[in-house]
């Protein structure tokens, strides 16, 4: 079996719901889904505990071989600790755009990511998915979102208002977690020639996962 035609990979910028859409898809199909944003959330947030810099990369490279991380279901654990809620913060949000950037880091997480495939199938999230982790998927997706709509997405996640001074900061997190993913030296950040193109800014969840499907049908 070429498990290849059983790849699907969904590609795009901070906050763009591309790990609620993916999820999703991976439900509909039985098929395996990995959120490999989680494994550089994961390693920022494990540094921090450890006392390591975020721009220390063979300390950095150390702890992602080791990363002590489960994932069961909606549950992810560090350590033995349900760090669900805590690798979500844009703090450590920022802190993944910055050990992503590292070579070392970045291969040392790359077989642990292709593990995640099996005869299932999967479906992938992230930012080098389609370029560097899964390069012959069956269906790349770029998908992404106007930066001011994806702020008040992730506003309306963790309840705070669509305005005033704590929705132009998470706007402006967003818009500098942008701009570093897409200069990043090392697997930066952009849409590929051979990916489907899914601005989500005026679509519903439901929407999405129906246009994922749909173009995965087709092949």
């Amino acid at each position: 079996m070429d498990l290849n035609r059983k790849i699907i990979v969904i590609d795009g910028p901070s906050a763009s719901g591309k790990g609620t859409v993916a999820s999703l898809v991976a439900a509909a199909l039985g098929f395996n889904y990995l959120d490999s944003g989680a494994l550089y959330r994961l390693t920022a947030l494990y540094a921090q505990q450890q006392g390591v810099q975020w721009n220390d990369e063979e300390a950095l490279a150390k702890l992602a071989q080791n990363l002590p991380a489960e994932f069961i279901g909606k549950t992810i654990l560090l350590d033995g600790k349900d760090v669900s809620d805590a690798i979500r913060t844009e703090a450590i949000g920022m802190g993944a755009s910055a050990v992503a950037g590292l070579p070392k880091v970045r291969e040392a997480l790359l077989q642990r990511q292709r593990d995640f495939l099996t005869e299932k199938g999967l479906v992938g999230d992230g930012r080098d998915m389609g370029s560097v982790i899964f390069p012959n998927a069956a269906l790349k997706i770029f998908l992404t979102a106007s930066a001011r709509i994806r702020a008040e997405r992730r506003a309306k996640q963790i309840g705070e208002p669509l305005n005033g001074v704590a929705f132009e900061r998470i706007l402006s997190d967003i818009e500098t977690r942008d701009e570093a993913d897409r200069k990043r030296p090392v697997a930066p950040l952009k849409q590929l020639p051979d990916a489907h193109l899914l601005d989500t800014s005026e679509m519903t969840i439901d929407e999405a996962v129906k246009k994922v499907l749909d173009w995965y049908a087709e092949i």
